[in-house]
């Protein structure tokens, strides 16, 4: 039987390179990290150890330069490339490892967005029946959340193997996905993300954030979530699904232009403390203050000046949550949904497009409703779609649904007619992912 004996990582002077041998070689697997010069595959093996320390028993993890590959594929069982998302950076490494792995050698892309079947293309038979790719999440040594994204002609014996050795030996949360474009957790989280930075233009930044906050389930506000993860990585991700899907929320991916002008003013988030993003932390210290952006003008602004009171439901969901009474998210969804005005009418048709949306890939991305649960629950933190359909009702979601004119998945129906919940996760606590400031 196949097992995973040895991993090889190329791409180890990326911050996700380094942290994926961490995340390998805590679970025992002896790992190599390779980079294009040997300084930089030191210094990642030496984060890699300091990110993997005192986790379960540490395998040893070796350091080299692609001028090593030859040498380094001995005897290696998965091959992870995350090396930059460039498809001709990685056909041709692709090429490289074809000529010299051996016949049973599986090799992995970590592309969050590229065709599987695309980087494949040209390979010798045997590599493409044991290519695939596996989408972690930033920081992998802390995000469970995986998606194992196999092509057309992945051999399944090749994507067991891996399935299992994730799951078994690298403690995972494994989702499996079609080779579709953003594949599942991107598709559903960016159209969200991109869709309140839209409407921020509108409504203002300090306004959709504290509307979209903790008492909808997410770590994070969506436009400090941007502002984390980097805006010149949201507008890759997104201008890639405008350009390659055409659904019903491909207006949903367009850039706003706003966010456009501000990238080539250098403007990408956190990356950036001087220039910030949607934030930016003006001083340091006790004089240090919170500024935010204006998207019409294009300039920070103190936030006192942008931000008003929360409505009132919003303090009240906030209250029914901290309560714990009806299960507390319960509650608040329920307060949610009989909260009148346009600002409950804007979080409303938000939360409705992410069940509709994150539902509606059910049988076309992924398999059951459970795999688009778990891993935006695993992947992005966030309160699974199903999770707030229970909570809402699975008749009363659809005919928030028909109000609003989004699709009704057919999940949704399934669990309105049966009478039943929708969320199939018993070991995990729906509450967790309301979590809200005493």
């Amino acid at each position: 039987m196949r097992t995973i004996r040895k991993v090889v990582v190329l791409g180890a002077n990326g911050t996700l390179g380094s942290a994926a041998a961490a995340m390998f070689a805590a679970a025992g697997v002896p790992t190599v990290l390779l980079a294009r010069t040997p300084d930089r595959a030191e210094t990642a093996r030496i984060r890699a150890e300091q990110l993997a320390r005192g986790r379960r028993s540490l395998a040893g993890i070796g350091a080299g330069t692609y001028a090593d590959l030859e040498h380094a594929l001995t005897g290696a069982d998965l091959v992870f490339e995350a090396v930059t998302e460039d498809p001709a950076i990685k056909r041709d490494l692709f090429a490289v490892i074809d000529r010299l792995r051996d016949a049973r050698t599986i090799v992995a892309t970590a592309t969050a967005r590229l065709s599987i079947a695309s980087l494949a293309a040209g390979r010798s038979a045997s590599f493409q029946r044991n290519f695939l790719g596996i989408h972690l999440f930033h920081p992998p040594t802390v995000i469970a959340g995986c998606e194992l994204v196999a092509h057309a002609g992945s051999d399944p014996g090749a994507v067991s193997v891996i399935r299992d050795f994730l799951t078994r030996e690298v403690g995972r949360e494994v989702v499996e996905t079609s080779d579709t474009p953003g594949f599942a957790a991107n598709r559903v989280g960016f159209k969200l993300l991109n869709e309140v930075a839209q409407l921020a233009e509108e409504h203002g930044v300090a306004v959709l954030d504290q509307l979209v906050g903790s008492h909808t389930g997410r770590t994070i506000a969506p436009l400090a979530a941007i502002d984390l993860l980097g805006w010149d990585v949201h507008k890759a991700t997104v201008d890639h699904l405008y350009d390659a899907t055409h659904d019903a929320a491909h207006d949903q991916f367009r850039l706003p232009a706003y966010m456009q002008r501000g990238l080539e003013r250098g403007l990408l988030g956190r990356k950036t403390r001087d220039r910030g993003g949607f934030y930016r932390v003006e001083g340091t210290g006790a004089a240090a203050r919170q500024l935010v952006l204006d998207p019409v003008r294009g300039e920070h602004r103190p936030i006192s000046e942008l931000a008003r009171p929360a409505p009132g439901f919003v303090d009240a969901m906030k209250a029914q949550i901290r309560s714990g009474r009806d299960r507390g998210y319960r509650g608040a969804m329920e307060i949610l949904c009989a909260a009148t005005g346009s600002e409950a009418d804007l979080l409303r048709r938000i939360l409705l497009g992410y069940i509709s949306y994150g539902l509606g890939l059910v049988g076309d991305v992924v398999e059951r409703p459970r795999d688009i649960d778990r891993i935006m629950a695993f992947g992005f933190l966030w309160a699974p779609p199903s999770v707030l359909v229970d909570a809402i009702g699975p008749g009363r979601t659809i005919v928030l649904l028909e109000h609003a004119r989004l699709p009704i998945p057919r999940p949704v129906l399934d669990a309105a007619v049966h009478q039943r919940a929708l969320f199939d996760e018993p070991r995990v606590d729906r509450a967790r992912f309301f979590v809200v400031a005493a």
